[in-house]
């Protein structure tokens, strides 16, 4: 063993302990360090000929990158639609990595059916009946993927094909109808070989991002009994719109087509009664993705996916050789997903739902609620911008009140970073440059909200003309 490798593991005691040590600074002082860093990264550096050691390597890292890291595990991290770690998530992820398991079969460890275990719980957490079978991934992309990949087979199912052999070329053109995709669901259309282009816009309701049923009933009339796609929206990313799923499954008597349901952090309106009713018919979804290091909070990357035809997820994903196995009885995740090599994803996840269970994660979606309609209500009384959409679960959208330019929201956005307050993503909506603030994080409180508001108000006046 080379001799640095010998001293580290039989210091290993300390360098766990000095790591813990920077990790307990960082995370204690998480709600107070800048939330974004808009400076320059060092300089790229040689790789180094004689290594320094796991000290030396944590010493180089505090002090050279560990600054300009982000705060995005922090409560005013507002962007995109980002969780944090839940304290008990994080011992999971730092056992996850200590175990080191390989999770793509269930010979010689018990770590596959911690992750059955995991998935099970889930299903039930977000009302998916016993026929949804599911695993981890890596992210809502991921997921979408996967979905889309059993849906394609599907297709070739209802036209005679065998799209795994065959190929997508084979089934011909797919239609692909949505209201409000998310721009993943495009991604997955290209990754699939059906195309972008196949991704087909059904007019949404008025002043909503949810689908227009009457006209997706049309839309599908149309094809004439071609089977196709249909991909229903649980929480859009501007505004979490809900498509009406019980509405949209009805239409599956009448009409061909697989049913997607993207629920990446809008499924987590299951876990309170006060929203459940917004993914009523999640549960007739013939596949479903909902993203993991969202709102459940676990870290990155961690998402699951659900299907009801486990049978052409295996067709797809399953990887033929002898050293694996056949995908018989209950398939290894190896055949499942694209991955071959899976980390333990589950457990994070499966860490905090035994550590705060339903009723905690249940707070953590009701708190964030709050506090999104809170910035909401202080958004449109603020002079100077205004509400572009009702705050309908923990997103706000909105803009400058006078010339919403591209320029203007942008320099309201990079004033807020600057500032070392928050962060928001930038979007458009209706037409016009707006903001996004997205709540889904554990730490978030009634105090974060106000400062959110407050660096707003303090980077109105600095705005262009």
């Amino acid at each position: 063993m080379h001799r640095i490798l010998a001293d580290d593991l039989a210091r290993l005691p300390q360098l766990l302990q000095s790591a813990r040590d920077v990790a307990v600074r960082e995370v204690t002082g998480l709600a107070e360090r800048p939330v974004v860093r808009l400076d320059r990264a060092p300089d790229r550096a040689a790789l180094p000929r004689e290594g320094a050691g796991a000290e030396g390597a944590l010493a180089r890292f505090t002090e050279d990158w560990a600054p300009g890291f982000s705060g995005s595990a922090g409560p005013r991290y507002l962007g995109f639609v980002t969780g944090g770690a839940t304290p008990a998530s994080v011992a999971g992820d730092w056992l996850t990595g200590a175990y080191d398991q390989n999770v793509s079969g269930s010979g010689g460890s018990w770590a596959a059916a911690l992750e059955r275990e995991t998935v099970a719980w889930l299903r039930e957490l977000f009302g998916l009946g016993e026929e949804h079978s599911g695993a981890f991934v890596t992210g809502a992309t991921v997921s979408n993927t996967v979905g889309l990949a059993v849906a394609r087979e599907w297709l070739g199912e209802r036209l005679g094909v065998d799209v795994s052999r065959e190929g997508a070329a084979a089934l011909g053109p797919v239609e692909v109808l949505s209201g409000s995709p998310h721009s993943s669901v495009a991604k997955a259309l290209s990754v699939l070989g059906i195309g972008r282009d196949r991704l087909r816009p059904v007019p949404v309701l008025d002043g909503r991002e949810a689908v227009d049923v009457d006209a997706l009933e049309t839309a599908l009339a149309a094809l004439e009994g071609r089977p196709a796609v249909v991909v229903a929206n649980a929480g859009t990313v501007n505004t979490v719109d809900f498509d009406d799923l019980r509405a949209i499954a009805a239409l599956k008597e009448r009409y061909g087509f697989w049913l997607h349901v993207d629920a990446a952090f809008g499924g987590f309106a299951a876990l309170s009664p006060a929203y459940a009713h917004l993914v009523d018919g999640l549960d007739a979804a013939d596949s479903v993705c909902v993203d993991l290091h969202k709102w459940l909070n676990v870290p990155y990357d961690a998402a699951v996916q659900f299907t009801r035809r486990r049978d052409l997820q295996v067709r797809v994903f399953h990887n033929a050789s002898p050293y694996l196995g056949p995908p018989t009885g209950e398939p290894d995740f190896l055949h499942l997903t694209p991955e071959n090599s899976r980390r333990l994803r589950a457990l994070p996840a499966w860490f905090s739902l035994v550590a705060y269970g339903r009723a905690g994660h249940r707070e953590i979606v009701e708190r964030s609620v709050d506090l999104a309609a809170r910035l909401g209500e202080g958004v449109a009384a603020l002079d100077g911008l205004r509400l572009l959409a009702p705050v309908r679960l923990n997103v706000v959208c909105f803009t400058l009140a006078d010339d919403p330019t591209q320029t203007r929201v942008g320099a309201l956005a990079e004033a807020v970073a600057a500032s070392g307050e928050a962060f928001l993503t930038p979007t458009v909506y209706g037409g016009a440059p707006a903001l996004r603030a997205a709540f889904s994080n554990w730490r978030t409180s009634r105090a974060d909200g106000e400062r959110v508001l407050a660096a707003l108000a303090s980077a109105l006046p600095t705005l262009p003309d």
